[in-house]
């Protein structure tokens, strides 16, 4: 199974949105919390090309926020992708 990390914040509706598409897959997921981290913002920048949340890695590579997620998960991407 593919490595997921999804960068969030607890503020993020977002972040809830692509954990509750991941989670409805049955999808196994790490949470990284960032918002407790001053300089989260160009951490992100630097992991992943992105500075919002949710940022999400799978086997670290950045596929984007929610809205990638879901669109990944809709043209059925997001299957090819968990199981290369």
């Amino acid at each position: 199974m593919a490595k997921i990390e999804v960068y969030t914040t607890a503020w993020c509706g977002y972040c809830e949105r692509a954990k509750a598409l991941l989670k409805q897959r049955g999808i196994e997921y790490e949470e990284i919390r960032v918002d407790e981290q001053p300089d989260f913002r160009v951490k992100l920048q630097e992991l992943t090309g992105g500075w919002t949340v949710p940022q999400i890695m799978i086997d670290d590579r950045p596929i984007g926020g929610y809205s990638e997620l879901w669109a990944l998960d809709k043209s059925g991407r997001l299957e090819e992708l968990l199981a290369a």
